[in-house]
C-alpha cells in the first residue's frame, strides 16, 4: 500500500532511541525526511547526540532521504522554536509531528516528591503541548494541512500499579489535550491522533522487563512484548493520507492489554 508520504517532512521527538528510533526508520522507509529531536540537557548531564547522529547516518544510507539530528529539551519553549526552525531550514516545511518524547521514572505516590511529579508532566505533557502549538501556529499561518501523532499509553486508561502514577497522569492528560486540539483544528485540515502502546522492548522498559517480564506477559492477551517497530507501523499509518478520515482517535497497540 502506497502511503503517499514521499518527500514529506516529519519531526519526531525523542527520536534517537526506542520507539522514536523505530518511528524515524519507519517514516524514512516511506520516503519521509526526518528531523530527529533528541534530549540535550548539559545541566543534567544528558546528551543523546551520538545516538541521533548515528541514526541519521543509517537513514541516509539505507533510505536515501535526509535526516537531521536536533538537540534540545521539549519542555523548553525556546528549544521547540529552534527545532522547528532547523527542520524547516534544512528539510523544508514540516508536514508531520510525532510527539514521542517521554520519561517513565518509578516512584510510588507515598514516596513521590512534588518536583518528581511536576518534572514528568513537564516533559510528557507540557512538552507535547509546546510542540503541538508550534506546529499548529505554523500550519495556520501558511494555510497548510498537517498531521500530529501523539504517543500516549495504556496507562492513561488503566492507571499504574507499579509506581508510575505520574506517568499515567501525564499520558491521560495528553489524551484529553489531543482530543481538544483535534476538535479545534479539524476545519483547517490538521489531523490529531494518538497511539497507545503497551510494553515494548525498548531502553525505557528494559529494567522493568528484566526484573519481572512474566508479570507483564500475564497481562497481555497476545502473550508477548511488542517490538517497537510494530507500534511504529501504526504511527506511520496515522501520519499518512491513508488515515485522512481519522482525527481525535486513539489506536490501541497493546497486544490486547487495552482493548478499547
Amino acid at each position: 500500500m502506497d502511503l503517499n508520504l514521499k518527500n514529506r517532512v516529519a519531526i519526531v521527538t525523542g527520536g534517537s532511541r526506542g520507539l522514536g528510533r523505530a518511528i524515524c526508520l519507519g517514516l524514512a522507509a516511506e520516503g519521509v525526511k526526518v528531523a530527529i529531536s533528541y534530549l540535550s540537557d548539559p545541566d543534567a548531564g544528558i546528551d543523546l547526540g551520538d545516538e541521533a547522529a548515528e541514526l541519521a547516518k543509517v537513514i541516509r544510507a539505507g533510505h536515501g532521504v535526509k535526516a537531521l539530528p536536533v538537540g534540545g529539551d521539549v519542555a523548553r519553549e525556546a528549544d521547540i522554536e529552534r527545532l522547528f526552525a532547523a527542520a524547516e531550514r534544512e528539510l523544508g516545511p514540516v508536514d508531520i509531528l510525532v510527539n514521542n518524547a517521554g520519561v517513565w521514572p518509578t516512584a510510588f505516590v507515598r514516596d513521590m516528591s512534588e518536583a518528581e511529579f511536576t518534572r514528568v508532566l513537564q516533559i510528557n505533557l507540557v512538552g507535547a503541548f509546546l510542540t503541538c502549538r508550534e506546529a499548529v501556529r505554523r500550519w495556520l499561518a501558511t494555510k497548510r494541512p498537517g498531521r500530529i501523532v501523539n504517543v500516549t499509553s495504556q496507562a492513561a486508561f488503566h492507571g499504574a500499579t507499579s509506581g508510575h502514577a505520574h506517568y499515567a497522569a501525564s499520558k491521560a492528560g495528553l489524551v484529553s489535550f489531543s482530543l481538544s486540539l483535534a476538535r479545534e483544528v479539524a476545519p483547517n485540515g490538521i489531523h490529531v491522533n494518538l497511539v497507545a502502546p503497551g510494553m515494548m522492548r525498548t531502553e525505557m522498559a528494559r529494567e522493568a522487563l528484566t526484573a519481572n517480564e512474566q508479570r507483564y506477559l500475564e497481562r497481555i492477551p497476545l502473550g508477548r512484548v511488542a517490538d517497537a517497530s510494530e507500534v511504529a507501523d501504526v504511527v506511520v499509518f496515522l501520519a499518512s493520507e491513508r488515515a485522512k478520515y481519522m482525527t481525535g482517535a486513539t489506536v490501541d497497540v497493546t497486544g490486547g492489554m487495552l482493548m478499547r
